[in-house]
């Protein structure tokens, strides 16, 4: 690939281009390769529309306007009239792993909808596999068609000592690979989240983590940032920490993003699968009026099922005009916007000389996408790829991450120390729909046995994290509230963000199977009832996707158990998986449970789950 060359390599082939477009435009060289023609051109940098054709050479555009000159007898002329023809769509941040597909399906699904280039955060397979399992990735995502740049973690884990990762990795471990010119830079550093307990409670930690982002910036790559919750000197040394020109994904009201883009933050108005927080981040434009130019669109996390159903960027462009905001302006989020903080020269525009990444648009209030080109090949007509992309499968060397013994009931159950007690008042997490968000409580609950009983008629159940890394063998233990569980259990080895296997359930014992299952297929999903496995899913590579499934495959599934969660466990929350993954999040307020049992996010401090 081009970007692996050295860099006077690519420069001397850069230069022979542009002559060679330039060549072309003057009448000495050959006709353009492809003319987009009677289509309504949306403009990115002047929030424009106007009727414009778009001519195509060397998989840049050569030329906006009247293109007729360069039309040869080899052009490729293509009719979008009663189009719109716009920039291919960028998403700023998201993790393949979210989706459970390799990043080739993920292609498969998104491609066809226009986002035509990725930044892609590989922390949650770095967290299980480090390094390794990054690569691996990365060289996956140098066959695809399209562009996808990673940002990597500088940081696992996020939490130290408070939750246990598969490796570890530091500012000397990604070195090498911010050299890489697949990696755009530094991901989110989450850890920095709560800048007054990380000074605290482990400032030794900042040097390594500052070190980093000084070394990722003096090689020209970006770094983003994490900051949910931060005002004033909190937000200011996080900005500063990250160098300056940093992103939040974790923005989720009118007033933390009217604070973040009034300090040169780029506001990453997520609204993926189970976080959708863009309505409540759009009003500071909708309502206050604030400038757009550094809010920025991204999903962060997509299921199969919604990349199919609904789209990718292009939907959330559509969400975002049904909030309210002016079309053009919703795509520049998703186009000029993001490119202008990564410092891309080469997309986010059509103007002469860039890429020629296109979304082909039929209509601007549905946002369904008629055709895509990548570098000017044509890769998707009518919601289909019409290029070939063969499946991907990963080597050994990211498979039989999950190195644990199974465990029992008696490992699971919340005991009290009271042998006279009848109940138990206990600390809950209360799960929040749509948020990684958690709130807090106390609740009182059965005890039988010295065992703090599951009571859903309260909706109260037990939830475990359980170490599968092979490193302690630990197990942290505390209640939720908010799945809405009244039989049965349900686990999984997808859990933020160090992916142990985390568990909840209306019974003990279907803890246990559930649990013990996904320890047997060596990561995965499974749903139990009565102690009988109703469905599951799994998930060979690094306990976080399959390589065994396509995209609409996996999507079934998943919808297959979505089903049995909901009519045969009870559970009212939507998407479960998801939301249940997050609830061990430890850099994400208030509560959250890791393996080293429930976390006071705010205090970086372990509480005990039975209060009285």
């Amino acid at each position: 690939m081009k970007d692996m060359e050295p860099a006077h390599i690519q420069g001397v082939k850069t230069a022979i281009e542009w002559r060679m477009l330039i060549e072309t435009l003057m009448g000495q060289g050959m006709a353009a390769d492809l003319v987009l023609q009677g289509g309504t051109f949306v403009n990115v940098i002047t929030r424009e529309l106007y009727q414009a054709d778009v001519a195509v050479a060397r998989g840049r555009v050569l030329l906006v306007g009247d293109v007729k000159s360069l039309i040869g007898p080899k052009t490729v002329v293509e009719d979008v009239r009663g189009k719109y023809v716009c920039p291919g769509f960028i998403d700023a941040h998201m993790h393949f792993e979210s989706s459970m597909l390799t990043a080739t399906e993920f292609t498969r699904l998104s491609l066809p909808t226009g986002t035509t280039t990725i930044i892609a955060d590989p922390h949650e397979i770095g967290n299980v596999l480090g390094v390794m399992g990054m690569q691996a990735m990365i060289d996956e995502a140098r066959r695809l068609p399209h562009t996808v740049r990673f940002a990597v973690p500088c940081w696992v884990p996020d939490v130290p000592g408070l939750e246990t990762s598969g490796d570890v990795i530091g500012a000397k471990e990604i070195a090498d690979l911010l050299r890489d010119p697949g990696v755009q830079g530094i991901g989110e550093i989450q850890g920095f989240s709560n800048v007054g307990p990380v000074y605290s409670h482990r400032p030794e930690t900042v040097d390594d983590l500052l070190t980093a982002v000084a070394f990722a910036l003096s090689l020209g790559k970006t770094v983003e940032g994490n900051a949910p919750g931060l005002f004033g000197k909190d937000l200011a040394a996080h900005i500063i920490a990250g160098g300056s020109n940093i992103s939040c994904h974790e923005t989720t009201t009118t007033d933390e993003t009217l604070e973040k883009l009034r300090n040169g933050v780029y506001v990453y108005m997520r609204e993926g699968s189970s976080q959708r927080d863009m309505p409540q981040c759009i009003r500071a434009i909708t309502q206050e009026g604030v400038d757009s130019r550094y809010a920025v669109l991204v999903s962060d996390d997509m299921v199969a099922e919604d990349l199919m159903s609904h789209g990718h960027m292009n939907d959330l462009v559509r969400r975002t005009v049904d909030e309210g905001v002016d079309p053009v302006e919703a795509i520049q989020m998703a186009t000029i916007n993001p490119a202008a903080h990564f410092g891309f020269p080469d997309r986010g525009m059509l103007t002469p000389g860039k890429r020629a990444d296109i979304a082909v648009v039929n209509s601007l209030t549905d946002m369904t996408i008629y055709q895509v080109y990548s570098a000017g090949k044509k890769v998707a007509e009518n919601g289909q790829l019409v290029i070939d992309l063969p499946s991907y499968r990963y080597p050994e060397t990211v498979r039989h991450s999950v190195k644990r013994a199974p465990v029992t009931k008696e490992d699971l159950v919340i005991r009290t120390p009271s042998a006279t007690s009848r109940t138990a008042r206990v600390r809950a997490l209360v799960l929040i729909p749509n948020e990684n968000l958690t709130e807090t409580a106390e609740v009182d609950l059965p005890v039988r046995d010295l065992a703090v009983q599951p009571h859903p008629q309260s909706d109260a159940v037990p939830i475990v994290v359980v170490e599968r890394h092979g490193k302690n063998g630990r197990i942290g233990k505390a209640f939720v509230r908010g799945m809405g569980l009244q039989r049965g259990a349900i686990a999984e080895s997808v859990s933020h963000d160090t992916h142990n296997i985390i568990a909840c359930g209306a019974d003990y014992d279907d803890m246990a199977v559930a649990i013990n299952h996904v320890i047997a297929m060596e990561g995965g999903v499974a749903v139990v009832q009565d102690g009988k496995i109703l469905g599951d899913l799994p998930l060979p590579v690094g306990g976080l996707i399959t390589d065994e499934l396509t995209g609409p495959e996996v999507a079934q599934r998943i919808q297959d158990l979505y089903t049995v969660a909901r009519q045969d466990l009870g559970m009212t929350i939507p998407a479960p998986l998801m939301h249940l993954s997050f609830l061990s999040l430890a850099t994400s307020p208030k509560w959250k449970i890791t393996d080293a049992g429930l976390i006071d996010v705010d205090r970086f401090e372990v509480l005990p789950v039975v209060v009285s």
